[in-house]
């Protein structure tokens, strides 16, 4: 695909996904959406890949600044909703469970971890990006709003299930009901990032991060790991141990995990088959 609106990067098993608009904020766009989804699904099916980074074009001043005044005008224009994407979409994480079939729910289908570097201004579809993502590293002094209460749209894309499950139903209200602007450190302060760091060392400690996973966790366990996690979110105690059990007794039989012993007890780095 001849990417436009986004760059695709791979170093050292890491693929980096960065937003670039920068010109528009890194606004969302039909296109972005395309070509983000394409991207997604190459880094989800390439083997050289472990980890994926989302983050903005630095020159843009933001993560992503929501969606793109034009689409919105558009939108009240044609008096409907126009996505601005077609039909053949990539479709990255979809078929693994029906509950993650859907539009940035899919990210929980993915087989790989998915880091987004919050390095600047999340609003809107850009929050949705972020609380999609399983870990979240901010800059410090970030912005960061739901927006939709002032153009009269519902919380978008989910997010009235999956913030609640992030921060807590009393923070989620709070930034759901309100549409307020709020910064990375109260974001911090109610659950919904890991870390703020000074804009500087963001994505240097994101880097090191994702190459710590690519260091010391077998990709199977990755990928089941996270298919757990958001599984459980729709199952009970008992049926989350059940799984975890299954799983113990199909994975055990993989060659990781006679390699993983090996390299522990070896004090080296396992060479991983995935």
């Amino acid at each position: 695909m001849d990417l436009k609106a986004t760059r695709y990067e791979i170093d050292d098993r890491i693929a980096t996904i960065t937003l670039a608009r920068p010109k528009r904020r890194n606004a969302w766009t039909g296109r972005m959406h395309t070509e983000y989804r394409w991207c997604v699904l190459q880094a989800d099916q390439d083997p050289k890949v472990r980890v994926i980074v989302v983050t903005g074009d630095a020159d843009g001043n933001a993560f992503c600044a929501g969606a793109d005044l034009g689409a919105l005008e558009g939108h009240a224009e044609k008096g409907r909703y126009d996505p601005g994407t077609d039909d053949d979409i990539a479709r990255p994480g979809y078929g693994v469970d029906p509950h993650f079939d859907a539009s940035f729910a899919y990210h929980f289908g993915l087989g790989k971890p998915v880091i987004a570097a919050i390095n600047g201004a999340a609003a809107g579809v850009g929050l949705v990006l972020a609380a999609f993502a399983d870990l979240r590293f901010a800059q410090a002094g970030a912005k960061f709003t739901t927006a939709h209460g002032r153009y009269n749209f519902p919380a978008e894309f989910g997010l009235s299930w999956v913030l609640p499950r992030i921060m807590g139903l009393t923070h989620a209200n709070d930034v759901l009901l309100s549409s307020r602007v709020f910064t990375s450190e109260e974001a911090f302060s109610m659950g919904f990032l890991n870390k703020v760091l000074p804009a500087a060392e963001l994505i240097g400690h994101v880097t090191a991060y994702a190459r710590m996973i690519a260091d010391t966790v077998a990709p199977g366990s990755a990928r089941e790991t996270k298919h757990q996690i958001y599984r459980d979110l729709h199952r009970d105690a008992a049926g989350a141990v059940v799984e975890a059990e299954r799983l113990l007794e199909d994975m055990i039989r993989h060659p990781d995990y006679g390699e993983g012993v090996k390299a522990w007890m070896e004090k080296r780095v396992a060479a991983w088959t995935g």
